[in-house]
This record gives C-alpha cells, structure tokens and sequence, in this order.
C-alpha cells in the first residue's frame, strides 16, 4: 500500500537509510539548492532539514534523486499501474493472461476520491512570509515554490472529474507582489490551466485556485503526468498512490487532500498581471521577467509537523530528469494508441526537453518502392506536433522502423542512424513564426519561434567520419573544429555579431566551401562559442545545439538553395549555435555559497561522504 503522507514517506526512507538528517542550520537562500545540487549529482540519498534559517518548517530534498528511488517510492503500485496501461492499450490481453491483471479492480476502485469533512490540513494556518523562502540562483526573483500541485476546475463543469492538477510556477516574493496578499503564476502555453483560466473569464467568475505543496509522493508525481484530459490527474493519485485520495469537500471553496501538508487559497485576479520572474529554469538558462497572472491570497493552511518538500530546476539533469523517466516507463506503451504509425517517442533531457524530440515512425506508404524516404513519417510528424505539450517541440528527429534503427534513448547511436540517411537537399521541413515553449529564448519572442523536422528513411547513404579532414582550412576567425560525434563537426566561431536572418559570420563561413569539399563529409556542422566544451560530452553537445539556435534563422547550409519554397542544402547543414544578443543568461552558481557547501562536505560535516 502506498504512503498515506510524506511524513510517511520520509520515515519510510529514513528506516531504509535513503534519507538523511542534516542537523545543521541549513539557509533556504542558495545554500540548501546548491546542497540538493551537489546530492543530486553524487546520487545521494534523500535530505531532511529540521532547522532552516529564518522559518519554523523543516524542509526535504531530493526524494526522486534516483530513478531506482522513485521505482521504491511506488513499489506497490507500479505494477498495478502498468496493468492497466497495457489493458488500455490492448483490452484483449485480459483474456490472454487474466490472473496477470488480477490488481486492476483494486486499481480502479482507487481512481476516485474519498470525500471527507475534516483533515489533517486544516488543523493550522499561517501566512506566505513564513513559509520557506526557497531561492536557487543568484538572479532569481525572488522565494518560488519549486514541487507545488496546482489545483484548478473547469467552471462549465465543476467538480474533481474535469479539474486539472499542474505544476505550475509559483512566485512567493519579489518583484511587485504585495507580501502575504499576492503570489506569481506562471504557466506555459498548452497547459491545462490555462484552458480552465479562459472558461472562467468568459464566465466572469472568480478563477479559484489551491496550491498544494508535500502530501502523498503520488500527488506530486501525479501533477507533472502529461495525461489526457479525461483523465483528471487526481484519480491517477489514488492509483499510483494505491488508496482512494481523501478531499476535504467544502461549500463555495475547492476541495484541498486532507493529507497535504500545505495549501495556499485563493482566486486569479481577472485584471491584473505584474512581472514574474526571473527563474533559473530547465533549460539551463534564467526564464526572464514578463507579466503573468497573480493570485490574491485568501487562506495558507498547513497540517501539524507540515514538512516543505523542494527541488531544483537547472540545466538537465535534475530530479525531475527521473519524472521524466518513471512516466516513460508508465506510459511509454500507450504512444502508438495515440498517434498512428508512431512507436516510440524521446524528449531528450540533455537538450531542455522541448528543444528536442526524437521519434521511430512507421514508412509504409509505397513498400513496392525501390527506394525508400520519408513519406508517411511527415505525416507521423504532423501527428507528433499536433500533440498537445509534444507541440512544443522545436526539432524533431524522426526515422522509420523499417531500417531497424537503435534503442531511441541511445542517442549517439540514433543521431548516427539518421546522419547517415538524410538527404539534405529534401529532408528538412521548416514551420516557421509559430509557437514554441515559454521558457526558450532561441526565438523572435515570448512563445514565438519556428520548428524543424529532419526525417530519414531508407539505406545509408554516407559512411560518418570520425577524423578531421586532412588540411582542412577554416574561413579567418574560425578555429578548433572538433569532432562531437560520428558526422557531427563542432567548429568555433567569431562572437555572434548582429540579430539577423543572415549573420555575416555565417554567411562567410557556408560561402568559403563548395559541396565538393571535403568538409562535407561531416553532414552536421554546429558553430558554437567554445568547440572544446561543446564536443566534450554528448550532453553538452545536446544542450548548446539545441538550446541556442532557432530552427529558422539559425539553420543554414553550404550550397543552399531554395526550390519551391522549400529549403535544402548540397552539403553539410550548418547550425549556428552561438550565444546570441536575446537570449536568457545561462545559469551559474554562487561561488561564496559553494563554498560553504565544500565545508559540510568535509570531514566532519553533514554531508561528508555524500558529496
């Protein structure tokens, strides 16, 4: 049976020794993010804080560290989970094996709410100012909530069935927000809440809202699960939590869990907007201040020894690389039911997630073809885009299962595969001045940009190399290329100059080959700011290339021409990859607050032999 609380949760780690107590004053301003960092990245346990600086409430970390964690977490139910995933996705294989999904009535039973009248919850309640101030970068704006459940209903249908469940952006100081009446909330573009927001403006009804923060580790996982809008995101808490969830259900107010350990109350003023912002988020990079909505606060509740859980959100990979892994594993199967001809799908973390997407489709329009290309993948593609938050994808990689491609996590392996067989001139597909993900900067603006597939089917067509050509010579102000990957060149390039669709560094640099120079054998070049990080690790390659370029400004290539509208290129693609005038500044950590953190980790401290 899954954890009623977090407090069961912790005390269930702490009995398996996959939690520690630091017993030191921990300061929530940096030094517990540069802690939750540093455990994170030496696959430490999960962390406890009882005394934090300034505030009343211990804090807990880094309880999704491991995805061997996370599977511990939900050891119960996983597999009741997975049951009924596969009898979604094939109903007939009750009849094949029915004693395998002997879990799922039980399952079932748990997918709707228990209402309660009272709860632990509401035994207390404070204000914003004392709860943790949690700030992880230098820059950020202000104290954010960094694991909260957002809680919304549909005001045409209201009621838990149609409500929508998020984690969403919560700003609780900073800026212009009076304190303990205002907080920021900034959600994305194709968010659930979003849609919820618009019904009630159209309404002119009050937009209410509860945060939740700690509960049940099911409620959080439950809040980042891309399910699908018949599927209220509660009912898959009680699932994956193998208990009905219990909702304290009170008149003209939405309903809280009875075991959360906090809730914030409150409605979305309809007339307002002030600055949110700025944030270190996923990409790696600060998402900058903009005007989003605010939320007049009305109750912050919390239960008894409430216990504040956090994460940090930086440049992959975090913990939420492992809720990212954990729902593949849950819903993985279901992608083909989805989208037709579709097989499997990667949003890969090293590049920001939505940045890019990698894909196995099916190519089996003209099987009686002599040769094989991308037909059918363009239209598994379209389908792909079309997909709610997988629309925010700006490239996406596809290539056919008919020519066996590798294991789609591989992504040297997959890169390689489709290098290999794209053909330039024709297999490169541009949308441009469309949407793209709030929080890439690549773009012409706030949720504006452009998207590029590169689809490859058929035989190879080009053996990769693995060396520099010899003699090769760059323009002047080009130097240090070096070989990120089999076929993929990382060359270094003068300072981005100028915002334009035809930066002269680049022109200069495409115009110096012809399609018969040896450089071509590489069929992706990627300028960058440094090639020797770039071409250091396969994550670093992934995070500059596809962080720092706009599919259709900064796409190029030697011997480029456009034929009907469309796009191509004799020789190598050129990527421009370079940190440009608009983009967000990348992250950095706080050197002075590092090193106090080397101290714990020294003999004698806290977190000796962790970090």
């Amino acid at each position: 049976m899954g954890y009623p609380n977090l407090r069961a949760c912790l005390t269930d780690l702490e009995r398996t020794r996959q939690l520690v107590r630091i017993e030191t004053e921990i300061d929530p301003h940096l030094e517990a993010a540069e802690i939750q960092r540093r455990v994170y990245q030496a696959l430490g346990p999960a962390l406890f804080f009882p005394r934090v600086k300034g505030c009343r409430f211990p804090m807990a970390s880094n309880l999704f560290g491991t995805l061997e964690r996370t599977r511990f977490l939900f050891r119960d139910t996983l597999a009741a989970v997975q049951h009924l995933v596969e009898l979604k996705v094939d109903p007939a294989s009750f009849w094949k094996a029915p004693f395998r999904y002997r879990d799922v009535p039980r399952t079932l039973w748990h997918l709707r709410p228990r209402f309660v009248r009272r709860g632990p919850i509401l035994d207390h309640e404070t204000s914003i100012d004392q709860l943790p101030q949690l700030v992880s970068w230098p820059r950020d704006g202000g104290a954010f909530i960094t694991l909260p459940q957002v809680y919304t209903e549909d005001a045409e249908r209201p009621g838990w069935r149609y409500s929508n469940l998020g984690m969403y952006r919560i700003q609780l100081s900073g800026g212009a927000y009076q304190p303990n009446r205002q907080i920021g909330m900034h959600y994305q573009i194709h968010r659930g809440i979003g849609v919820h927001h618009a019904k009630a403006l159209a309404r002119g009804v009050p937009f209410r809202v509860n945060i939740f923060i700690g509960g049940p580790p099911a409620m959080t996982l439950s809040a980042v699960m891309p399910l699908p809008e018949t599927l209220p995101e509660l009912a898959f808490a009680g699932a994956l939590g193998g208990r009905r969830v219990p909702l304290i259900q009170r008149p003209d107010a939405l309903p809280i869990p009875a075991e959360a350990d906090f809730c914030i109350s409150g409605t979305v003023d309809p007339k307002l907007q002030l600055p949110e912002g700025p944030f270190g988020d996923h990409l790696g990079y600060y998402s900058l201040a903009h005007p989003f909505p605010v939320m007049n606060i009305e109750h912050v509740y919390h239960r008894k020894n409430a216990v504040w859980p956090f994460t940090i959100v930086g440049r992959p990979p975090q913990e939420d690389t492992n809720f990212g892994a954990i729902i593949h594993e849950l819903t993985g199967p279901i992608i083909p039911t989805v989208v037709a001809g579709v097989h499997a799908i990667h949003a890969v973390d090293a590049a920001g997630v939505h940045p890019l997407l990698l894909a196995i489709g099916s190519e089996r329009y003209v099987p009686y073809a002599e040769r094989r290309k991308p037909q059918e993948l363009l239209t598994c593609a379209n389908a792909i885009l079309g997909q709610g938050q997988l629309s925010l994808a700006k490239y996406l990689l596809i290539v056919a299962r008919e020519d066996h491609p590798p294991d789609i996590h591989d992504i040297p392996a997959f890169l390689r595969h489709l290098l290999e067989r794209i053909d330039p001139r024709c297999d490169l597909h541009f949308q441009t001045a469309t949407t793209m993900d709030t929080l890439d900067y690549s773009g012409t603006g706030l949720n504006e940009g452009s998207k590029l597939v590169i689809a490859a089917a058929g035989p190879a067509r080009r053996t990769l190399p693995t060396a520099i050509p010899e003699g090769l010579r760059l323009p002047e102000g080009f130097e240090t290329a070096r070989v990120a990957l089999p076929g993929v060149l990382a060359v270094g390039a003068p300072k981005f100059a100028q915002s334009s669709e035809m930066e002269p560094a680049v022109v200069r640099f495409c115009e110096a080959f012809t399609d018969q120079d040896a450089i071509n054998r590489f069929p992706l070049i990627v300028l960058v700011d440094d090639s020797e990080f770039t071409a250091r690790t396969v994550s670093n390659l992934m995070w500059v290339t596809f962080t720092r370029s706009n599919p259709a400004a900064d796409v190029h290539g030697i011997g480029a021409a456009t034929r009907q509208k469309h796009w191509g290129c004799r020789g190598s693609i050129v990527i421009d990859a370079r940190i440009k005038p608009h983009h967000a500044p990348p992250l950095e950590e706080d050197p002075q607050v590092r090193r106090r953190v080397d101290a714990l980790g020294a003999p004698g401290g806290p977190l000796h032999g962790i970090i």
